[in-house]
């Protein structure tokens, strides 16, 4: 229901989207801050010594560094994929919001993944991610999934996702590194999905 009314509030009322944005942004602070400060970087630096890829916060990054990454990969990679706004001004905001926690990974310089947990102060979060065009095949969508269990359900909230059962790496990925009870399942493919906390 959550994901239903967030997504009709984006679509038909930004304005009124940018004004809940800032007002959850704050609950969320007051609510998990404390715990996700407390979690963040202990788990960053934990997955940056198994993989040997650097993980950052999207806030510690250039923005235009991350607008470079999505400007890279190719236009079939947004066909399922389309979380928010790709531009400066709006990864920008993203960077400012303290309940969307999202991470890069990188690799001698450059960003190769991207992923985020979308929070809401009510306790839940939507897991996204995206892996470069030349690193796919390779994991890292699984482990990004993992970074995010971790430092979601470490914080205490509960995780969910859409994926389409024809983004075949993408639904792989999801299956892969979780266990997963499905919601809802929509005629276009959309499966949408809860991420169980084993």
């Amino acid at each position: 229901m959550l994901y239903k009314i967030a997504h009709f509030f984006r679509a038909k009322m930004p304005w009124l989207w940018n004004l809940l944005d800032i007002i959850n942004a704050f609950l969320f602070s007051v609510r998990f801050g404390n715990r996700l400060k407390c979690k963040e970087s202990l788990i960053c630096n934990q997955y940056q010594n198994e993989t040997g890829y650097e993980i950052k916060p999207i806030r510690d990054i250039c923005t235009d560094d991350l607008t470079k990454f999505f400007s890279r990969q190719p236009i079939d990679a947004f066909k399922f994929f389309n979380p928010h706004g790709f531009d400066p001004k709006s990864i920008k905001n993203l960077q400012n919001n303290k309940a969307f926690l999202g991470y890069v990974f990188i690799d001698k310089h450059i960003i190769v993944g991207y992923c985020f947990n979308r929070s809401f102060f009510i306790g839940k979060g939507f897991r996204g991610r995206m892996v470069d065009i030349n690193f796919r095949g390779n994991g890292l969508g699984t482990i990004m999934n993992r970074l995010l269990n971790d430092i979601g359900f470490g914080i205490g909230l509960r995780l969910f996702e859409t994926v389409n059962k024809h983004n075949v790496a993408s639904y792989k990925s999801a299956l892969s590194a979780s266990n997963v009870k499905i919601i809802e399942q929509k005629s276009d493919g959309d499966l949408y999905l809860e991420i169980m906390n084993n």
